[in-house]
């Protein structure tokens, strides 16, 4: 994969400027300002929610490096256990941590880590990127810089060797990092140059320096082998601890280093969990909950799907993906300001205006609501406001259970097709999501074949399912689920006595068999084979087949009454985002079409009306590049510039006057010329043109065809 990392932007306050500029964008909208504030709430609950999902996905993770520190450490200081006696004096304790290939995931995931070890078992960490880190002399400095918590210019310290650490000249070096970390670890409290940098007592009383490569395989092999063979030197007087950060696979370690290098560390491996098991719990506790009224929409949630699968397997991505589309919900439905709990939802209906009302009665989905009503209700609801509110507040309501019993009947509905051969539906459960919200489940093919399965499972299985099925509806926070627990309990105690029987049904096959060898008659042997024939060929269903095919059909009439798709409620609109065209837009790029709009009509970007132009006309207004680049698709494959100046001149001439002096007007020529092999060379760079080497005093155009 190729992944782009873009520089760091320097922290700003800008909620205040968001809100502003929500706001002019919505200035004919009366509630804009409250639908900012419900969106920006909103987005702080999900963002707790799925801070807490990732804090607990990787606490195993972090809990296991916690481990590998506290041994490393204890065993350093004790020299006693088994595993330092296999240890040599100058192998380095290394952490190979296995991340995957989601690169734009780990910055957060050792943003976590630091902090971790950073509360429970050491204050010195530092972070490395090879960006950063070109040579052993530049990664000593960062290492120093971030262990020494002060600020270092690579750039400016090419020539030098030195960092300026509280007004001392320091030397780079391994010696100088040792001779600092004694002075630290030896200091009380009060002495140390750093609060940050304070140990206390969570920490430990020598407590280990970590080192961390955050993308071992972008680093030279020259670094890393210089760098370990450094430590490994000095590893009786510094405790230090590695983690490589891989993304591939654990084997770049020997790839990168040779035998005498890898043989200086003592690895051990970690794996993260894997990123579609990530993706697969956020969608779980994100999306498939009543606890946040905003839903996606069944082509909307594929469309961000599809991009993390095929493009960067980055849940980040997914989930800035999800914040655009609350974004753009919130601010495209000027009835989002009701995408809120229940309760608020309610209060805020009360105090609709007339223009809001009328907003609801345009909506398609309450358009169809109202056809099927009787002709007086239908005359209240399209005349009287307070009607209106009564009936959206009921509406809401609805909508708000029908997302509550939705959700159940999905992780049951689940529970049975995860388990079939194949996956007709799909093994994830947000594969089985999009299909139940783009169309009615149970009309198409995968679900018909899903039954078929359904209805040749084991016994064993099906008592495994339905007990599931029953702890999912007891959870529930739906409220009509009663009889549907009494219901899968019932047919969890038919199993039973099916069982109880069998066991009966057993005993007396055995007895028939031994009746069966008794009979010499011939003639009554031959009678019980052939009623035993007919038995076998009429193939009357058993009492299990039976109970079977009672349990499958009871879970297709819950699919058929709960899984209906969202589409279908009514007042759907206000919380569901249904427009994956305008999220396709954002998030896949289409730079040729983008710069051939910024260049050729500059005003759909800057937005300023000078800009404007009829007709095709080019204005004179427009930036010097946009001037030239209009110019040159009207030329052919080979553009002279002498005339593409002349060209140029004419149009940025067009409102001078025409009495202006010579020298005056040889000045202007120099600017309109400096100007112009500006905007070419710009022109260039962007890959619109090139020199020709046919006419030196023309140059090659290398874009053709409409965008």
């Amino acid at each position: 994969g190729c992944f782009v990392f873009k520089p760091s932007p320097k922290k700003r306050r800008v909620t205040q400027k968001a809100a502003i500029d929500f706001r002019e964008r919505n200035n004919d909208s009366e509630d804009a300002e409250l639908r900012f504030v419900t969106c920006q709430s909103l987005w702080n609950q999900i963002k707790l929610e799925k801070e807490q999902i990732q804090e607990d996905l990787n606490k195993q993770l972090f809990d296991n490096l916690e481990g590998f520190l506290r041994r490393s450490h204890s065993e350093r200081q004790e020299k006693t256990t088994k595993w330092t006696c296999q240890m040599k004096s100058s192998e380095i304790p290394t952490a190979a941590l296995v991340l995957g290939v989601n690169v734009t995931d780990h910055d957060l995931t050792f943003k976590s880590l630091s902090e971790v070890l950073q509360n429970n078992i050491t204050p010195y960490i530092a972070l490395l990127e090879a960006k950063d880190c070109p040579g052993i002399k530049n990664l000593m400095q960062k290492l120093m810089g971030q262990l020494m918590n002060c600020y270092i210019d690579v750039d400016s310290l090419e020539d030098e060797d030195y960092v300026q650490v509280s007004q001392n000249r320091i030397r780079c070096s391994m010696t100088s990092l040792i001779n600092w970390y004694e002075s630290v670890t030896k200091k009380p409290d009060s002495e140390t140059p750093s609060k940050k940098r304070t140990s206390s007592s969570r920490h430990w009383q020598s407590p280990p320096v970590v080192v961390i490569f955050k993308d071992m395989e972008s680093f030279t092999t020259k670094v890393l082998q210089d760098f370990i063979v450094i430590c490994s030197q000095h590893i009786r007087e510094l405790p230090l601890v590695l983690i490589f950060g891989i993304a591939t696979s654990p084997m770049i370690i020997h790839s990168l280093l040779p035998h005498s290098v890898s043989s200086l560390l003592c690895i051990e491996l970690f794996q993260s969990l894997s990123c579609k098991e990530h993706l697969s719990t956020i969608i779980d506790k994100l999306l498939l909950t009543a606890q946040f009224p905003f839903k996606l929409g069944g082509k909307v949630l594929q469309v961000l799907i599809n991009i993390f699968l095929y493009h960067d397997f980055s849940v980040q991505n997914f989930i800035k993906g999800y914040q655009l589309c609350i974004v753009e919900h919130f601010y495209s439905q000027p009835l989002s300001v009701l995408c809120c709990q229940l309760v608020d939802a309610k209060k805020r209906v009360n105090s609709l205006s007339h223009d809001q009302c009328e907003n609801i009665r345009r909506l398609p989905s309450f358009r169809r609501y109202v056809e099927r009503q009787v002709s007086e209700k239908q005359i209240a609801l399209l005349t009287a406001d307070s009607c209106l509110k009564e009936t959206t507040q009921k509406l809401l309501e609805d909508l708000h259970v029908y997302h509550e019993n939705y959700i159940s009947v999905l992780r049951c509905l689940h529970v049975f097709t995860s388990s079939l051969p194949k996956y007709p539906l799909g093994k994830q459960i947000r594969e089985l999501h999009c299909a139940c919200l783009e169309d009615q489940v149970w009309e198409t093919e995968e679900y018909e074949s899903s039954l078929q399965l359904a209805r040749m499972l084991s016994k064993s299985d099906l008592v495994t399912m339905l007990q599931q099925c029953v702890e999912i509806f007891v959870s529930s926070s739906g409220k009509e689920f009663d009889k549907t627990v009494e219901k899968l309990k019932e047919f969890l105690t038919q199993f039973q006595k099916l069982e109880a029987e069998a066991f009966q049904e057993q005993d007396v096959s055995v007895s028939s068999q031994k009746e069966l060898q008794k009979k010499t008659d011939l003639y009554h042997l031959q009678k019980t084979l052939l009623e035993l024939k007919e038995s076998r060929r009429s193939k009357k269903l058993t009492k299990f087949e039976m109970l079977r095919f009672e349990v499958v059909d009871y879970i297709d009439s819950l699919v058929r009454n709960y899984l209906v798709p969202a589409d279908h409620k009514t007042l759907h609109e206000i919380v569901y985002f249904n427009t994956a065209s305008v999220l396709r837009e954002h998030l896949n790029a289409a730079p040729r079409i983008a710069l051939h709009t910024a260049l050729n009509n500059p005003y759909c970007y800057l937005k300023n009306q000078a800009l404007k132009s009829d007709g095709g006309n080019i204005s004179n207004k427009a930036p010097d590049i946009c001037i030239v680049y209009r110019l040159h698709l009207e030329c052919g494959r080979l553009i002279n510039l002498a005339d593409w100046l002349e060209a140029f001149s004419t149009v940025v001439m067009a409102v001078e006057g025409p009495n202006a002096d010579a020298a005056s007007s040889e000045q202007v020529d120099d600017i309109i010329h400096a100007r112009f092999i500006r905007a070419v060379s710009e022109l260039e760079l962007l890959g619109f043109i090139k020199p020709s080497k046919q006419k030196t005093d023309h140059v090659a155009r290398l874009t053709w065809g409409g965008c």
